[in-house]
C-alpha cells in the first residue's frame, strides 16, 4: 500500500520488515531516483511469517505513520526513522487480515480483507491506544482490500480473492455509511 505526505510517499512492503520512501520535490513531483530509500521498521515491530506490513496512513502532518500487520492484527505507528511504537487496543482486541487503513482524526478504519469486515477504532490523543468501537459488513464485500472516504461515507475496494479472474469477472466498490 502507499500514503502521500506533502515530503514524500509511504510504501509497504508485506514480506519485508521496512518502508520504502520516496521523496516530493516542488509541485509533488517524485525526488531522483537515487533519492529513494529503505527505511528498516525498528522494535517493538517484529516481522513474522506470511504477510506482515499492508495498510499504511499517515497524520495530517505526515511526521507519524500507522501501519497494520496482517498476519498479528497489531497496529503500529512509525516516524520517519522507522521508529515504531505499538498502538495497543482495549480489551485484547486486534485487526488480524487487516489491509487498507484510514485515518480520520483519532478514528482509524482498518479494512479486515478475509472477514469482510472494516473495524472503526477510536484512538487515543497521542495515537498509543485505542478501542474497537464496531466492525461495519456488507453483504456486498467480497474481499475487501482497501477503503476510501467521501463524506459520510466509506468506500471500499473488493479484490475477489479466490475468484478466478477472467476478462468478464465483476469487480465492485461497496459504499458503507461511517
Amino acid at each position: 500500500d502507499v500514503v502521500v505526505t506533502k515530503k514524500a510517499a509511504w510504501f509497504t512492503d508485506s514480506f519485508k520488515a521496512v518502508l520504502y520512501r520516496v521523496p516530493l520535490g516542488p509541485a509533488g513531483r517524485p525526488g531522483a531516483a537515487t533519492a529513494f530509500s529503505t527505511v528498516n521498521l525498528l522494535p517493538p515491530y517484529a516481522q513474522g511469517s506470511g504477510f506482515n506490513v499492508n495498510g499504511i496512513d499517515a497524520t495530517p502532518n505526515g511526521k507519524t505513520l500507522v501501519i497494520v500487520q496482517s498476519g498479528t492484527g497489531k497496529l503500529f505507528t512509525v516516524n520517519a526513522m522507522g521508529g515504531t511504537r505499538e498502538i495497543t487496543l482495549a480489551n485484547g482486541e486486534s485487526v488480524p487480515n487487516g489491509d487498507g487503513i484510514l485515518l480520520d482524526g483519532k478514528t482509524l478504519y482498518v479494512v479486515q480483507n478475509q472477514l469482510n469486515v472494516i473495524a472503526e477504532i477510536a484512538l487515543s490523543s497521542k495515537l498509543t491506544s485505542g478501542r474497537v468501537l464496531r466492525r461495519i459488513g456488507s453483504s456486498d464485500f467480497s474481499v475487501p482490500t482497501t477503503i476510501a472516504e467521501h463524506g459520510v461515507s466509506l468506500y471500499a475496494v473488493n479484490a475477489r480473492f479466490g475468484v478466478p479472474p477472467t476478462p468478464t469477472t465483476d469487480y465492485w466498490i461497496t459504499k458503507v455509511e461511517k
